[in-house]
């Protein structure tokens, strides 16, 4: 065996080790493992026998084309998501080892093809193949065109884990993971639309799109076996280059990643600091833009907390993505109403709730500056005013968008009215439900609610939203009255005034009530969100 075939063999037999050694930790882990290779392989299955039934239909090359397509936007992006996955994503652990990047990169990429996700792709291109050849000659390409595909997929997935193994070894980016299930639920909302519209449409359109990604790698090697069926030598052999450059440009730019991750220094060995002239402009953009004094300040922390904090920035970009996803898909299969844009300030208004918990033990540095009702009130005032800084814009955006998408422009005042006394109200109640139902959310792992305290945080939340959605009764009986009132029509603007002072209103009287309630109780709520 020569001396990249022993490298290979090494490379091969590390990822079986590895694989082996992590199954004998736990019984638990096993059973996890076999149960998601049994469902991979009932998935893989299913959608071989569907593909299969497709031989023969003239949609056959839009369906498959964008499977592969979808499958390697998979195999791109799901290693920044799931960095644990495959411990061989990691190169750096090899950097003491005399090796150089050319046969490091092949022994990488055929140890990715031993696993489940390998099996799956291999799958989908065995039966999309079987469903476009027609003739020897596409079958002949198919040769080519499956394992070409299949490389293709994986150069891709080890080239973007590369590029960002800083950001994946670090706790930040292993952070990442908990943004997964927002990606999951806004694809999950993606695949349903699509599903309709082909329900309704047919499958022809796919078409359009499928005619456009034939040409992109790797789809383009399916593309080609397409071609040679329908006897375009040229443009097949075309197609096929496209796949075969793609292979070679993700080859080189691996193997260039490699060579900078193995022989440059990371933040171990280079100061970290910044200059203190930098740190102090960084901090001073944002400060500038707020009001001065604690309120400012406040603010501020809040702000950054969203940015920086995993969990916060999770929650926060969970509120922002399914408040637009609602209405907005809802508009677009017309089975919506406007007033379904509120659902984006319900959605945003759940950041107000637990405002102290979201501070996890640091809250203590928090507490010590609360001596009196003033202190907190204005505490809980920055809270809110961070919250309102994003949440008013972005609640109007998605009212408007609704609105446009409907083309129900007439109740456009109705749908903001009620938009901001629901945000209004969902602010005062979730100041109090912070003062009053305040729990622990645990700094590592997935759970949002400390061991014990799960029926406190759904008192806090469920039972804050019934509350606020009570506040909201007098908006939403003036709404209906004039909706009713045959001559109401002409006063429905008069509703975003009063959604908005109404909103502001509670606003107030939420902070006013909460804020006594917190310097009170600010020993019991120190306790409550330092248990995790």
């Amino acid at each position: 065996m020569t001396g990249e075939g022993a490298v290979t063999a090494v490379v091969v037999r590390l990822k079986l080790s590895l694989l082996r050694n992590g199954l004998r930790q736990s019984a638990g882990r096993r059973a996890a493992y076999i149960f998601s290779v049994v469902v991979v392989l009932l998935i893989a299955a299913l959608q071989f026998l569907g593909l299969l039934a497709l031989r023969g239909n003239a949609h056959a090359a839009s369906v498959t084309v964008i499977l592969l397509a979808v499958m390697a936007l998979g195999w791109a992006f799901m290693p920044l998501f799931f960095p644990s996955g495959d411990e061989t994503l990691d190169p750096t652990r090899l950097v003491m080892l005399p090796l150089r990047p050319r046969p490091l990169v092949r022994a990488l990429l055929v140890a990715s093809l031993v696993g489940i996700g390998p099996l799956f792709t291999l799958s989908l291109l065995v039966g999309s193949v079987i469903a476009l050849a027609r003739g020897g000659a596409a079958f002949v390409v198919s040769l080519v065109a499956v394992p070409l595909s299949l490389l293709v997929c994986v150069a891709l997935a080890r080239a973007v884990a590369a590029a960002n193994i800083r950001l994946l070894s670090s706790r930040k980016g292993r952070d990442l993971a908990v943004l997964s299930g927002l990606v999951i639920a806004v694809g999950a909302q993606l695949v349903n639309f699509g599903v309709q519209q082909l329900g309704s449409a047919g499958l022809g359109q796919l078409d359009p799109a499928a005619d456009v990604l034939a040409w992109v790698p790797p789809a383009s090697a399916l593309g080609a076996v397409d071609s040679v069926s329908e006897g375009s030598y040229g443009v097949a052999l075309a197609q096929l280059a496209l796949s075969v450059a793609a292979l070679v440009l993700l080859l080189r730019v691996w193997s260039r990643t490699l060579t900078r991750l193995m022989t440059s220094p990371d933040g171990s060995t280079l100061q970290a600091a910044e200059p203190s002239a930098k740190r102090e402009r960084a901090s001073g953009g944002l400060a500038r833009l707020l009001p001065g004094g604690r309120t400012g300040t406040v603010m501020e922390r809040s702000l950054r907390y969203a940015w920086r904090d995993p969990k916060t920035k999770a929650a926060w970009v969970t509120s922002l993505a399914i408040g637009l996803i609602l209405p907005v898909f809802n508009a677009l299969q017309g089975t919506g109403s406007v007033y379904f844009a509120c659902f984006a300030a319900g959605m945003l208004g759940i950041q107000m709730y637990n405002q102290f918990g979201q501070d996890t033990s640091a809250f203590w540095m928090v507490a010590m500056t609360i001596s009196s009702t003033q202190d907190a009130y204005v505490e809980l005032r920055g809270r809110a005013l961070a919250l309102l800084l994003i949440s008013l814009p972005y609640a109007t955006l998605v009212v408007v968008l609704t609105t446009a998408l409907l083309d129900d422009w007439a109740a456009l005042p109705e749908a903001l009215g009620l938009s901001l006394a629901l945000l209004g109200a969902m602010l005062a109640a979730g100041a109090w439900s912070s003062a009053r139902y305040p729990y622990s959310i645990p700094q590592e792992g997935y759970k949002n609610v400390a061991p014990g305290q799960s029926g406190l945080a759904t008192i806090a939340i469920f039972g804050g939203m019934v509350g606020a959605a009570l506040l909201c009764a007098p908006v939403i009986a003036l709404t209906i009255w004039l909706n009713i009132d045959s001559g109401g029509d002409r006063w429905t603007w008069l509703l975003v005034p009063v959604g908005a002072g109404y909103g502001a209103l509670l606003i107030l009287l939420g902070l006013r009530l909460s804020a006594p309630r917190t310097a009170r109780r600010l020993p019991e709520i120190l306790a409550a969100v330092s248990k995790g």
